[in-house]
């Protein structure tokens, strides 16, 4: 078993990537191609699309370089894992019936603006878990139904991303629930389809292919699909799904810790054993998802990240042109100060909305300026910010759903910045536990591959067998003036909040 690998190929908005896994979690090679979705060729300019066959494409391309001296009898199987809320309807030779409409895409804004036309907002929420967002894939169902019928009339099926990629590489079509939990379409508290949901785009449970539990055999690689990729024939083709649930696993979050998911965007989630879709949870904008283990789901709150401090490297230490040297001097200049940064305050916003006039934007607010305010107070301001929204985002959870989160476990590129941990430690009160290996959702896929390969038997199995490298960080002395912080930027917010008519 040692020797065995799996291969996930994970399918990201920027970068398709092909990553051989061992069974302990190491990486032992990886490629990439960059990836973006395309205007659609006989769409409108602002239309978006995945074009499937390039997609492909690059993953294969980046499987081949992953492959290159590798002995293909050690691949025991492969897994894919994407972003969710998109996908296509096909016909019964497989071909598409209308390209894959990206979630980049706001063809499907209006539809958003005017769904209580179809059914109240609460009542989509209670069933499925999800909020109106523009890119939810029932509204592309309902947009194909009142404007491209003849592309569900001349199909027998849909598939999400990851079934139509696995199905490429089998033959076969599946769909799984981390995937279907994305579309707004789900029973959630049943891991089922809503027959109500689906109707009102015209559609039933029988369009879809039957479901494929994350960890199972979807089929076997194609000798097709095993020359364009470089893996071996015959092996079993197994179902991962929505990344985020993935990067949840292979966190190897205990069950009292909340997960963070920290990059561009930062994702606070939690996995429970009950589904639980309170009004409050609504208004609050929570989402539950799909865990990928059966009888578990993910509540969860998507917020700004690291892109805010982006804007302030770009703002205000543009003269360092290396990235990494920028951000040494921010973090240099952050270090010296101390908690509140000179009377600073950053509010970034929780983003996208979630409501039925849904926006994709990224304000926030920068107050305390003053003209003797230095730059290093603003980037401290900016972390800072960020951890008051995450203790927010805490509290959300916990009050919603009764969790009551006692430490946090961090994945994904914001985990690297040792300030940023201490000051998330500091903010919540809370224990903030990282891992070494950087690849949540890549080891959280593999450990299925595993599993459907026959190695583990359980996903406990497959998280034990992982080398995480866990490293947690203790709240310091600073903790108390964090409290007093925190107040003072929880009453700003409303204000600001009705007067920028957010």
């Amino acid at each position: 078993m040692s020797d065995d690998l799996v291969v996930v190929l994970d399918c990201g908005a920027t970068n398709a990537r092909a990553i051989a896994v061992t069974a302990s979690g190491h990486i032992e090679s990886a490629a990439g191609r960059a990836n973006a979705p395309a205007p659609q060729p006989d769409g409108q300019a602002d239309w978006l699309v995945w074009s499937l066959d390039d997609v492909f494409a690059r993953l294969a391309d980046a499987c081949r370089e992953t492959l290159a001296g590798i002995d293909p009898a050690r691949v025991k199987a492969v897994t894919v894992t994407t972003f969710g809320a998109d996908g296509a309807p096909l016909a019964a030779d497989g071909s598409l019936t209308y390209p894959v409409i990206s979630w980049q895409d706001e063809r499907t804004a209006q539809i958003a603006q005017r769904i209580a036309d179809y059914m109240d907002p609460w009542e989509l929420f209670s069933a499925t878990g999800y909020q109106v967002i523009p890119f939810d894939t029932i509204l592309k169902l309902i947009w194909l139904r009142e404007n491209q019928p003849q592309a569900l009339e001349s199909a027998d099926g849909w598939l999400m991303m990851p079934g139509l990629l696995s199905f490429l590489l089998c033959g076969e079509r599946s769909i799984d629930p981390t995937a279907a939990g994305t579309m707004m379409a789900m029973d959630a508290a049943n891991r089922d389809w809503s027959s109500e949901i689906l109707g009102l785009a015209g559609l039933d449970a029988a369009f879809f292919p039957d479901w494929v539990e994350p960890g199972g055999v979807i089929g076997a690689m194609t000798a097709a699909a095993s020359e364009a990729t470089g893996l071996p024939a015959g092996i079993p083709v197994v179902a991962a799904g929505h990344d985020t649930q993935f990067a949840a696993v292979g966190s190897g979050a205990g069950p009292a810790e909340a997960i963070l998911s920290s990059g561009t965007w930062e994702i606070a989630m939690l996995r429970q054993d009950s589904y639980q879709a309170s009004r409050q949870g609504f208004e609050e904008g929570l989402i539950i998802e799909a865990d990928a283990e059966q009888g578990r789901w993910n509540p969860q709150l998507l917020m700004m990240g690291s892109g805010v401090l982006e804007w302030i490297r770009e703002g205000f230490y543009g003269e360092i042109t290396e990235r990494a040297d920028a951000y040494h001097a921010m973090i240099s200049d952050a270090e010296a100060l101390q908690p509140g940064s000179g009377g600073v305050t950053v509010i970034p916003s929780f983003v996208p909305d979630t409501g039925p006039n849904a926006r994709h934007r990224t304000q926030g607010t920068v107050l305390g300026l003053g003209i003797n305010t230095t730059r290093g107070e603003v980037y401290r301001a900016g972390l800072e910010g960020l951890c008051y929204q995450l203790r927010h985002a805490v509290e959300i959870l916990d009050t919603c759903t009764g969790f009551g989160a006692q430490g946090i476990r961090l994945v994904g590129g914001g985990a690297k910045n040792a300030l940023w941990n201490q000051l998330r430690a500091d903010v919540t009160g809370l224990p903030v536990t990282t891992i070494a290996n950087e690849e949540a959702t890549v080891l959280g896929a593999a450990i299925f591959a595993f599993m459907g390969a026959g190695t583990f038997a359980t996903v406990a199995e497959g998280q034990q067998a992982a080398d995480l490298g866990e490293v947690t960080i203790e709240p310091s002395a600073a903790r108390g003036q964090y409290d007093e912080l925190y107040a003072a930027y929880r009453s700003v917010p409303p204000a600001l909040a009705q007067y920028y008519g957010a």
